[in-house]
């Protein structure tokens, strides 16, 4: 797969259903980030086309190089060569029973916002200046963020027992606040303004750090406390159907 070649946000949807089509035909849970993540830059390349950013062909190409960042962890993943241990920890989890959907969604999330974003914001505007870029950064910011809050709806609407479950412990709700606050509190823009004012040889090491700290939060998911944790087995087990089921209800369910 030659990454290279792709230049437009058509051809990174394409490239996202192709990985979602294989996942339904293995029942494989990296669908589940797979098949979010198409909605997401269906819903970029959307807002592209009216008007929404204040530079459109710039946060198309800002979209397909952080499309990349996933695209290029998955496609390693798949053959086994090494990659940031926040994606590996993230793609690791297809090989277990216990995580719900949301866990697996939110695994992806956190390494592709927390170390992916701020990555991408500094290389597109290398030799610029970093600042012409927040307004635009905040409102493609915004899409990914929002997706934290939207997640648990979309899937209660999936799995209804998931409802029941959340208010009969708010420890899984406060779970999911705590991820969210550790994105607003470790964001992506003041790494890339960190990241920007680096020196070239020192930017590897920088990079291994960030991977740490995501990673860091990556446990949070995985293993949030023992109340939260039987909570999130009791869903599991009532989450009914296949993987390639699940795939496909999440394909349904909007993300707004």
């Amino acid at each position: 797969m030659n990454l290279q070649q792709i230049q437009t946000i058509d051809e990174v949807i394409d490239l996202l259903e192709k990985i979602i089509s294989e996942s339904v035909q293995n029942n494989d849970p990296l669908g589940y980030f797979a098949t979010l993540y198409l909605k997401v830059t269906i819903k970029v390349r959307d807002e592209i086309a009216r008007g929404h950013f204040d530079d459109g062909p710039r946060m198309e190409l800002f979209d397909v190089i952080f499309a990349k960042y996933y695209l290029s962890a998955y496609y390693s993943f798949r053959k086994n060569e090494p990659i940031r241990e926040s994606w590996q920890r993230a793609f690791e989890l297809s090989g277990q029973y216990r995580p719900i959907v949301l866990q697996h969604l939110l695994m992806g999330m956190n390494a592709h916002i927390n170390f992916d974003l701020g990555i991408v914001a500094a290389e597109i505007s290398r030799g610029k200046n970093l600042a012409g870029l927040e307004n635009d950064f905040n409102k493609i910011n915004a899409i990914l963020s929002s997706l934290v809050h939207e997640v648990q709806g979309n899937l209660s609407a999936v799995w209804p027992a998931l409802k029941y479950i959340l208010k009969w412990t708010g420890k899984v709700d406060d779970y999911l606040v705590d991820f969210s606050m550790k994105l607003a509190r470790d964001g992506a823009w003041k790494f890339a303004g960190e990241f920007s004012a680096i020196p070239e040889e020192e930017q590897k090491q920088a990079l291994e750090i960030r991977d740490r700290k995501v990673t860091a939060v990556a446990r949070v998911i995985t293993k949030p406390g023992l109340v939260a944790t039987i909570a999130l087995l009791i869903i599991r087990i009532t989450e009914r159907g296949s993987v390639a089921a699940k795939i496909q209800k999440l394909k349904k369910v909007p993300v707004a």
